[in-house]
């Protein structure tokens, strides 16, 4: 028992530590900031595939039509059908926004299993420019963010720029909870992951690179069975020599209101692609979970001495969260949700225990299996 006692403990102090760490990494990045105008912007084309629409999904795509920018800047729009209710959004839109070089392209091939990479796919033959930008529906720029994303990629040695997201609406607990692990937990991890060693990985949200760049990795084609494309493509990009490079930028994610059970699968899907990414690493992931490991050393051992240490880790772990959260939203309203984030930490163990539990996810309404190497497969629901 005196071994297990100063085992847990010892756990506990690292898992402490490794979210003084992430705090440490996030705390001098400058999110947000603007870089230097460039001599020349180049021609770019954003790719955005759709499917399905809620009250959010008009203005985060307006965002992209009322982009200032100072060059040739194309909006393809991607539905693989044209029953989609989001047509007659996008055609709203664009009869709004004449002058701007957009279009509504249906995509109806189903190239592989992941639909989403399907249509970008058959979008790219439509694409004029060779700077790409690449972007979920949900995503919410500001007016500046072309100009500001491409910069880095006038360097020749980058091949992919990549954004942190921050979850915007929350609107119902269940929401609130899932926020903590992306405006909390999530970036300070990213940039935690960038002082050990450079990005293998992509963040999916709004990724640029360039024609030459996607097809010398095998295009779009190459990803169309996997669940993490955008980690794939990264990935690759990575392995290829190109550097994957993190913009200051940070986009707004706009989510209808979420149940606790589309949440919940939500998570779940996002914990198996994780794993199916880095299973090594997520398996190790559970060491940030400073709730489950200071309550575990608890149960073991109630003494005064495990009580103050428990009381000092969940001081720096709500702390951390919360600093995190107010910094990255620029609003103080995470405070009242405090209570939040040990259960986040508590429901986040079973999340974790899930992710190896089984090899399904929902995603688009559609279910998959997902093997080994990260492929996707339909499955029955």
């Amino acid at each position: 028992m005196t071994l297990l006692f100063s085992l847990l403990i010892a756990v506990t102090v690292l898992s402490t530590s490794l979210h003084l760490w992430q705090w440490m990494s996030a705390r001098n990045f400058p999110l947000d900031a603007r870089q230097p105008n460039l001599p020349v912007y180049p021609a770019v084309t954003a790719l955005k595939p759709l499917k399905g629409c809620d009250a959010e999904t008009g203005r985060c795509l307006e965002s992209w039509l009322t982009q200032i920018y100072p060059a040739a800047f194309q909006v393809l729009f991607g539905v693989a059908s044209p029953d989609d209710p989001v047509c007659d959004l996008v055609r709203r839109l664009l009869f709004r926004y004449p002058k701007i070089d957009a279009q509504l392209i249906f995509c109806p091939d189903a190239l592989g299993a992941n639909a989403k990479v399907s249509t970008l796919a058959q979008l790219l033959p439509h694409a004029k420019h060779d700077v790409l930008i690449i972007s979920d529906a949900d995503i919410r720029v500001p007016l500046d963010f072309a100009g500001q994303v491409v910069g880095p990629l006038q360097n020749s040695e980058n091949g992919l720029v990549h954004c942190l997201y921050r979850a915007a609406n929350p609107t119902t607990v269940a929401m609130r909870w899932e926020a903590i692990a992306i405006n909390a937990d999530f970036w300070g991890q990213v940039l935690q992951s960038q002082s050990m060693r450079p990005h293998d990985f992509a963040l999916g949200a709004v990724m640029a690179t360039t024609r030459p760049v996607l097809e010398s990795i095998g295009g779009f084609e190459a990803l169309v069975d996997y669940l993490a494309d955008d980690y794939q493509l990264g990935n690759r990009i990575a392995r290829g020599g190109k550097r994957v490079v993190l913009s200051t930028m940070v986009v707004e994610g706009w989510e209808a209101p979420m149940t606790w059970g589309r949440v919940w699968r939500h998570q779940v899907r996002w914990a198996r692609t994780f794993r199916s990414c880095k299973p090594g690493l997520y398996f190790l992931s559970i060491l940030n979970n400073v709730t489950f490991w200071s309550l575990l050393t608890l149960a073991c051992r109630p003494s005064r001495a495990a009580w103050i240490l428990a009381a000092l880790c969940w001081m720096v772990r709500i702390g951390t969260a919360l600093r995190h959260q107010i910094v990255f939203t620029k609003s103080r309203e995470p405070l009242v949700y405090a209570w939040l984030i040990p259960v986040k930490d508590l429901l986040g163990f079973f999340i974790w225990a899930l992710a190896f539990l089984g090899n399904h996810v929902e995603w688009r309404g559609q279910r998959y299996r997902v093997l080994r190497n990260g492929k996707l497969i339909a499955a029955p629901k």
